[in-house]
């Protein structure tokens, strides 16, 4: 005969348990005892919920950091695309302010013909050999300039070469099939006729060793005050009359000369020219006079 263990036992003894706790529950029999179980057992479930609660709160916190760190470097990206984007604007604003000057003194001067050309290169001289440069040059002292036309666009050594509208920079120097070296004013072989502005009175505007300009050979009884304006006279014939040269910063005068000179600056920084405009034709001032009697 088998005998019967006490583990037999276990599961019917379970399943009459239950069914007594629950007639017990439905009794209410057990309802002081759930209530005080409910009492001691509260705050374990409360600080239980806290717990999963914080969890919780820590997972989505992790998860919104991390979003919030993909949304920065994508604003980060936007703001280096925006900037780039704002530097190419700026660019293109500085273009267009001088292609519209350039295209007013155009305008204003329409029996004259010219070519427009980019600043390719820059030559300086500081108490030393020279030598082209290809980009910026941080010398001060420029002489020389190359722009990207030449005799095949009709260039012509000796042709005045402006910028900034009426701004006299120099004139063709060297002219290759599609390149020019332009001397600048500052160049010390440069010689321009000019006058000032004001009292109308002429003289002779040179390149100095330093790489400011001279105005030479003023009549002494002249009138010549610093911030004169000073302009091509045209009286030679080779430049149009009324171009800016620059404006006189300081002036020297001796009792026992017949003339007085001014120190002129360039109206613009010859370092920051980028468009030019070269003359290839105009209307000199003054024409050659017949001799008398000569006339039909």
């Amino acid at each position: 005969m088998k005998r019967t263990t006490w583990r037999s036992w276990v599961p019917p003894l379970l399943f009459l348990l239950t069914v007594l706790f629950l007639a017990l529950h439905e009794t209410g029999f057990l309802t002081p005892l759930e209530s005080g179980l409910q009492y001691v057992t509260a705050p374990l479930q409360r600080g239980a919920t806290r717990a999963i609660e914080q969890i919780g709160s820590l997972f989505r916190t992790v998860r919104e950091v991390r979003e919030l760190q993909a949304q920065v470097e994508e604003l980060q990206q936007q703001v280096e695309a925006l900037s780039i984007e704002n530097v190419r604007l700026q660019e293109f604003q500085a273009e267009v302010v001088q292609l519209r000057a350039l295209l007013n003194f155009v305008a204003e001067n329409p029996s004259w013909t010219y070519l427009g050309a980019d600043v390719v290169g820059r030559e300086a001289c500081a108490y030393a050999p020279c030598g082209e440069v290809i980009g910026d040059e941080p010398n001060p002292y420029l002489r020389s300039l190359s722009v990207n036309v030449g005799s095949e666009e009709g260039v012509e050594v000796g042709m005045p070469v402006l910028t900034g509208g009426a701004v006299l920079i120099g004139r063709a120097a060297e002219v290759g099939p599609h390149t020019t070296k332009v001397q600048l004013l500052t160049d010390t072989g440069s010689a321009v006729a000019a006058m000032l502005q004001q009292s109308r009175a002429t003289g002779l505007v040179v390149g100095r060793p330093d790489g400011t300009l001279r105005m030479l050979y003023i009549p002494q009884e002249e009138e010549v005050q610093v911030g004169d304006i000073v302009l091509t006279s045209g009286l030679a014939g080779t430049l149009p009359r009324g171009l800016v040269i620059g404006q006189v910063t300081a002036v020297e005068q001796k009792d026992i000369a017949l003339f007085q000179e001014a120190v002129v600056r360039p109206a613009v920084d010859y370092r920051e020219v980028e468009l030019v405009l070269v003359i290839t034709s105009f209307q000199p001032l003054v024409q050659e006079e017949e001799p008398p009697g000569e006339q039909p």
